[in-house]
């Protein structure tokens, strides 16, 4: 069933039109396909410290956040970095990709898709009108960004062919792998002309915009070696200070995934000694909370339990901000303590039922 249509406006952030939270403006930028070199890290841990709180946020759609943003200067540092090319278009260049392709596994290499979608998006004017929250994906065919949401999906079912899924669900409709930018495009625009008050297709009522479900897979976080060269690191609730965002720039371009970690294509064996933290998958995310949110009851990530095997979001409010798509336990804060999958649990008891 398609929701509700939206009765407000699209607020979802970027660089100029940021959002005030508690702790000061927070902007958003954002990283197609969740690319960025090394010189670009650079460029954000420099933002960070001058016009933000001196840590980089990383978001559940492979992007970054600065929190606190109350020094000025922002948006000319992000374009002369290269991550801002179009102003116009900021808000929805909202591309995921899987981010081990070409790494390991896959049936298709999707590495380029996702800028020359990007490169496609910020030369029509039109697109610059579509909402901040829709997104598209390149899968290649290992299932993982598929699962992710997005409006407008190319899936790989071979090393040169694949599907398109629309909010999640396969049309069954057969695309070459040169043909799915041109694909997700068209089919942006024709959202554009027949979406109304929609943000989203799955919104839309038109049976012709729905597909056949198709199971999520649960692909664990990218984490420790994944291969010779490649690996994974996942910081404590997406959060990295501006001195990690330079030690990652030290092994070259990394790739930001939707599942706030970070992968390094040209890593060396010794990268989480000479790092210092992220060897480890964490089962553990939270939004925010206290006193970044104002809408939070609770400091949700002083609380936030941590053991090997639990997989669990601590939300500090209704909006479970950044929760992730995968299964979890949903903990939601209220005063005095918890909901846990919809069970009251006292605070002083929560670390023992998770």
């Amino acid at each position: 069933m398609p929701t509700p249509a939206r009765v407000r406006a699209d607020a979802c952030p970027g660089v100029f039109a940021t959002h005030d939270a508690a702790d000061g403006p927070l902007a958003r930028v954002r990283l197609p396909g969740g690319a960025v070199s090394a010189a670009q890290l650079r460029a954000l841990a420099g933002c960070a410290e001058a016009c933000g709180d001196g840590d980089l946020h990383l978001t559940s759609r492979g992007n970054v956040q600065l929190r606190g943003v109350t020094r000025p200067g922002l948006a000319a540092r992000l374009t002369d970095a290269g991550l801002l090319p179009s102003p116009s278009h900021e808000r929805v260049r909202n591309v995921l990709a899987s981010p081990l392709s070409g790494l390991a596994g896959g049936l298709a290499d999707v590495r380029g898709l996702a800028a020359s979608l990007d490169s496609r998006l910020c030369s029509i004017p039109e697109l610059a009108s579509l909402p901040g929250r829709f997104l598209f994906a390149f899968d290649d065919g290992r299932g993982d960004v598929a699962g992710e949401g997005a409006d407008v999906c190319w899936r790989a079912t071979g090393p040169s062919e694949g599907t398109l899924l629309l909010a999640g669900g396969d049309t069954g409709r057969r695309v070459a792998l040169a043909d799915a930018v041109s694909e997700l495009i068209d089919l942006a625009r024709e959202f554009l002309r027949v979406r109304g008050s929609a943000w989203r297709v799955a919104e839309l009522d038109d049976p012709a915009w729905r597909g056949t479900p198709v199971p999520r897979a649960d692909i664990p976080v990218p984490a420790g070696m994944i291969s010779a060269s490649a690996a994974g690191v996942v910081p404590r609730f997406g959060q990295l200070s501006a001195a990690q965002v330079r030690a990652l720039a030290g092994f070259g371009p990394v790739l930001v995934t939707p599942w706030k970690s970070v992968v390094l294509p040209d890593a060396a064996p010794d990268v989480f000694e000479r790092l210092g933290f992220g060897g480890e998958p964490l089962g553990t995310s939270a939004c925010v909370g206290r006193p970044g949110c104002a809408k939070s009851r609770a400091d949700v990530r002083a609380d936030a339990v941590f053991r090997p095997g639990l997989r669990a979001h601590f939300s500090g409010c209704e909006r479970r901000c950044g929760k992730p798509s995968q299964s979890h336990v949903d903990v939601v804060a209220e005063v005095g303590g918890y909901r846990v999958d919809g069970r009251w649990v006292p605070l002083e008891e929560l670390k023992g039922r998770l």
